[in-house]
């Protein structure tokens, strides 16, 4: 099964796209629309953050049908977001470039200003490209490597060049006439995209009379029109030219644009909630996971208590799957290399696979994914059409190679585990197996509360495999189970995978960062090259439709996601730690000890703290995110009780043993908290 683990887009099990930076000549925008499954309603987002709103008083529901429908309610209604929202931001709503064309206007113009001024400020710069981006802009620049000393001089030329008010001026020339003049400025990058535009005329935007650039735009009318106090230089990184590590590397410099400074402030208070929530750093403050430089980058070490939440979640997956008619499977790390080439991935995936190892003089290969493993198990023997549909699934470990400048905490890594499985059925079993996938997808998703989605159906593209009545049926068979499931959704025509059609989902978090966890991928490709076949009532011998999908992606990806939208406060249910017993003083240890042994016998995970005074134990508890606190005393001793402070619900009083066990299972049992 293909999901890829990087935070760029793909298609399919056998190919993926390196990553593309668009040309300021031509920019595409991509429609936003989220389904919210409960209330059966499709909307385009017109905000990006949580910090609209107050931190609530509970944060979960205890059934799907609580969500709050309201959109910008439902972002909030479950979920650990800050107290601290200044007053001048709480009720700003955040545009974005597909909801507001003055937005997208004033980045693609800040990124030409932007240009125009390191130019000025560094003449021998030579510019390449600059797009607007989700939340401004940036552009790429052969020359020395910069500091913050220099990103500040070139935000003051760029107050300057907007304070001049200079007009946008669109300008269409001949190809000949824009190669001239890019080669008069001697600018090499210009005329590599250029050469790459295909459409004529070529189109130039000018900033007064004093600079350039080939583009299509669009632009606003003049420089005065961007508000040069809701403009802001973020960072440098550096990129290399076309994303091709044999190429120069380019300092790309970051920017942000809003249209007004109250917007600018809003997103820069959701940057910090952002980096408060940073699952590196959560990762480390509480001992969930690491990346161990001896070991190597890219490879997930899961501490005990981040291997504990991966435990629950894979319990809750494999029951999932097991109630709905999967076939759970676990099958090697490496394989021959001929199986890969059977495959197809040596052929168009080597790039992303590592060396071959020679073993008694064969050649076997570390699995980039499971598609291959599962088809031989269906070929083990022959198969009715009786049998189908044959459901398989897989938490299987696979291993990619990531450059190690790419790698990024759990989000991108050179080893990880997907959350795999494999559908064989018949052509007319397509739409129920794949209404089933959304059922089960929608349930696994709300577990952990998320219940906002985008859809999107992609399908056959200019280049593909299978005839067309086969690419028409399927096609039509995700529609139908999209409309029967009521889920609304766009479609990307001929976005399709060569292989066939596709489902992609994206959920959304507490940020209103979307996240692509969920696919669904038609396959006419595979069963071809490993010929799988079953026998049909005529006793004659057909192909059977392959259908790949995952759930959540991957289980590191998926928990880097749960870190940040959770901020780290897991919910009771989901904790690794869901009490913590403190003892007033030494006196109390024996109770504590035999109380830890009652709770664990419970089911409950539990943990006794000593060694401090009890503010010191609290404040410990409190940093470690643990959402109960039992407090024993000698009047706990005597009555046999605790005295009980949540996390979420603040002081809860004193309450008898057996009843702060009972609450704690009813509330784990209906996913709330105590």
């Amino acid at each position: 099964m293909f999901v890829l683990h990087k935070m760029a887009s793909s298609s399919h099990p056998l190919f993926t796209s390196s990553l593309k930076f668009s040309t300021t000549h031509s920019p595409s925008l991509s429609s936003s629309f989220l389904f919210n499954p409960i209330s059966k309603h499709l909307y385009r987002p017109n905000f990006q953050s949580f910090y609209l709103f107050k931190k609530p008083h509970y944060r979960f529901f205890s059934s799907p049908a609580a969500v709050a429908t309201d959109p910008a309610t439902a972002v909030a209604a479950d979920n650990n977001v800050s107290d601290d929202v200044p007053k001048e931001v709480e009720k700003v709503v955040l545009p974005t470039n597909e909801s507001s064309n003055t937005l997208l206007r004033i980045r693609h113009t800040c990124a030409h200003v932007m240009a125009m001024a390191v130019q000025k400020v560094f003449p021998d710069a030579k510019v390449t490209i600059g797009p607007w981006i989700e939340h401004g802009f940036y552009y790429d620049f052969d020359i020395e490597p910069l500091t913050d000393k220099d990103l500040k001089k070139i935000k003051k030329e760029m107050d300057r060049i907007i304070g001049r008010n200079l007009p946008l001026i669109r300008e269409e020339v001949t190809r000949d006439e824009a190669e001239k003049r890019i080669t008069a400025i001697n600018e090499p990058y210009k005329l590599e995209i250029l050469n790459s535009i295909k459409e004529e005329p070529i189109t130039i935007y000018h900033i007064g009379n004093e600079w350039w650039d080939l583009c299509a735009g669009p632009h606003v009318e003049t420089t005065g029109n961007i508000n040069r106090r809701a403009v802001q230089l973020e960072s440098v990184a550096g990129a290399y030219w076309r994303g091709d590590v044999n190429k120069p590397m380019l300092q790309r410099i970051y920017g942000t644009a809003w249209e007004n400074e109250e917007q600018l402030k809003a997103y820069l208070h959701f940057k910090e909630e952002a980096k408060r929530r940073d699952h590196r750093r959560l990762g480390q403050d509480l001992d969930l996971f690491s990346i161990q430089d001896d070991a190597g980058g890219g490879l997930v070490f899961w501490h005990p208590k981040g291997a504990l939440v991966r435990h629950i979640i894979e319990d809750l997956w494999k029951k999932i799957h097991s109630e709905r008619g999967y076939d759970l499977l676990y099958t090697p790390h490496v394989a021959k290399a001929e199986l890969w080439s059977i495959s197809g991935h040596l052929d168009f995936y080597r790039e992303n696979m590592y060396d071959q190892m020679k073993i008694e003089d064969e050649l076997y290969q570390l699995r980039p994914m499971n598609c291959p493993y599962h088809i031989l198990i269906y070929k083990r023997k022959s198969h009715s059409y009786r049998d189908f549909p044959i459901r398989v699934a897989e938490l299987g470990t696979v291993y990619r190679y990531e450059l190690s400048g790419s790698l990024h905490g759990l989000f991108r890594v050179r080893g990880f585990t997907q959350d795999d499985a494999h559908i064989f059925c018949l052509e007319d079993q397509i739409k129920d197996e794949i209404k089933g996938v959304l059922d089960l997808t929608e349930q696994m998703l709300l577990q952990f509360g998320f219940d906002k989605y985008e859809v999107n159906l992609s399908t056959k593209p200019e280049k593909a495999v299978g005839d067309d009545d086969i690419w028409v049926k399927a096609t039509g068979a995700l529609k139908d189970a999209l409309d029967a499931k009521g889920w609304a959704y766009e479609v990307d025509e001929g976005g399709g995978a060569f292989y066939g059609p596709k489902i992609d989902l994206k959920i959304m978090d507490a940020l209103g960062r979307k996240w692509q966890c969920s696919t669904i991928q038609v396959d006419f490709n595979l069963p071809q090259r490993f010929d799988i076949t079953y026998i049909d009532s005529n006793s004659e011998k057909k192909r059977p439709i392959m259908i790949h999908r995952a759930v959540l992606g991957s289980l590191e990806r998926f928990f880097g996601v749960l870190i940040e939208h959770y901020a780290g406060d897991f919910p009771l249910w989901l904790s690794p730690v869901q009490a913590r017993i403190l003892p007033v003083t030494d006196t109390q240890l024996e109770y504590c000890k035999d109380l830890t042994e009652k709770m664990k016998a419970s089911g409950i995970r539990v943990e006794l703290c000593t060694g401090e005074r009890l503010p010191k134990l609290i404040r410990n508890a409190e940093k470690q995110k643990i959402p109960l606190m039992a407090v024993v005393g000698p009047k706990e001793v005597e009555t046999e009780s605790v005295t009980v402070r949540s996390r979420f619900g603040g002081e809860l009083g004193t309450m008898g043993v057996d009843d702060f066990i009972t609450k704690i299972k009813d509330a784990v049992d209906n996913r709330t908290s105590v």
